[in-house]
């Protein structure tokens, strides 16, 4: 069996740095960090008292007033953001088969705000009497942003969540790209959605120890591959893709941002919440995925690392890239975007698919920013180049995107110029 070619028509984004496509492309290219004072609940009893939030996000722009409380704030983003990606590929929904259009949207967490709201209400009820919302179940659950757009829209297609941690949406797209190349979908709007900057949500991640504690300086928080990186930066947001079947989408005449040209999976098997110390597993998922695409190593201009600003979880990512790259490795960019998104966990994947696309588009490569020439880390080989602190334009003819989950989950995506 042959199997078909996949390529992006659409895209759309809301995130730390800009509600848009556009918005946030430009504040990566200019090095602008989303981090600040926690504004969604009282931080200031806790460790970490900063995050990388959306900001001037109105839902009232994407819905009605009654139908707001309807939806968790996580579900609120994937909408909007799957909108821009809707509208960017421009169909013709009269024209468009429906029943060949799905949703495949991820989410790490879900709906844990209103899960967080239900629960207090209860246990502080003067009654004690169970009076739980009727969206509570349908809010808080990781698949419903999917089946919201699919609603939204009337797409009949493939429709479920993907939970695979911090690599859920990378996952995401790979089943997409899988769907569309094996014949069972000719459109699938892929992507993720996270809303977990909560008290639960913090309180968690700071009791692993596993975010930042710079709260005097959250704007340079998140410091990658340097050796004063104290933890990870939580983020939100969304990403969404719309990924075509590359025949349907020139019969239409639609503009194609880049193709996919592979994708892979892989785990750790290892620990919990660490990545394996000499990264196995991340050096399988992106031999998995070069395989798949039918590349050599030689092929990748761009790497958009997983690069979460831990102290392990950084150096042993650079240990996996060097196992697969050899002398290549070199030769490439290497930037972590969460620098100035934070980390969108379950979202953290299509926002940084997003990225790498549009440093294929336009021969850029983003900065990995905060980073400073006395704070090299001896673990880190200082000849790579990570990109620090400036884009930089090259010929980017494809670029790899990793991320790494909870669970010891290892997702890698592929995407190159169309041609």
């Amino acid at each position: 069996m042959e199997l078909k070619r996949v390529v992006v028509t659409g895209l759309g984004a809301v995130t730390p740095i800009g509600n848009s496509v556009s918005e946030f492309w430009e504040n990566l290219l200019k090095g602008v960090s989303g981090a600040g004072p926690i504004t969604h609940f009282d931080a200031s009893k806790f460790k970490t008292q900063f995050a990388c939030e959306v900001k001037n996000f109105d839902p009232l722009k994407y819905f009605e007033k009654k139908e707001v409380r309807k939806y968790d704030l996580y579900t609120q983003f994937a909408i909007a953001a799957a909108k821009e990606s809707v509208d960017d590929a421009a169909f013709d929904m009269e024209k468009l088969n429906h029943d060949r259009v799905g949703v495949i949207f991820a989410a790490g967490i879900g709906g844990i705000s209103t899960f967080e709201q239900e629960v207090k209400s209860y246990y502080t009820s003067a009654d004690g009497v169970p009076r739980f919302n009727p969206f509570f179940i349908p809010k808080m659950i990781g698949d419903i942003a999917a089946g919201h757009i699919s609603m939204m829209y009337g797409f009949r297609g493939p429709n479920f969540g993907t939970v695979s941690a911090c690599a859920s949406s990378t996952n995401a797209l790979g089943v997409a790209f899988d769907l569309i190349r094996l014949g069972k979908a000719d459109v699938i709007v892929a992507g993720g959605a996270e809303a977990a900057i909560t008290a639960a949500g913090v309180g968690g991640f700071t009791s692993m120890h596993a975010l930042s504690t710079r709260n005097d300086d959250p704007t340079r928080a998140s410091r990658p591959f340097s050796k004063s990186r104290d933890g990870f930066v939580m983020g939100e947001g969304s990403g969404s893709l719309i990924l075509e079947e590359l025949e349907h989408a020139k019969a239409r005449g639609a503009k194609i941002y880049a193709e996919i040209a592979g994708s892979g999976a892989s785990a750790d098997a290892y620990h919990m919440t660490a990545t394996h110390p000499e990264g196995l597993g991340a050096t399988l998922v992106m031999e998995n995925a070069l395989k798949d695409a039918n590349m050599k190593p030689e092929d990748i201009d761009y790497i958009n690392v997983h690069g979460t600003s831990t102290p392990v979880g950084d150096p042993s990512e650079v240990k996996a890239i060097m196992r697969v790259f050899g002398d290549h490795a070199y030769k490439l960019n290497i930037s972590s975007t969460k620098s100035m998104t934070g980390h969108l966990l379950g979202a953290t994947g299509a926002l940084e698919t997003i990225a790498s696309i549009l440093s294929v588009k336009n021969d850029i490569v983003p900065p990995t920013i905060n980073h400073s020439d006395d704070d090299n880390d001896p673990e880190i080989d200082d000849k790579l180049n990570f990109t620090f602190n400036k884009a930089q334009k090259r010929v980017v003819r494809a670029a790899l995107s990793n991320t790494f989950g909870f669970g010891g989950h290892n997702a890698t995506i592929i995407v190159k110029k169309f041609a």
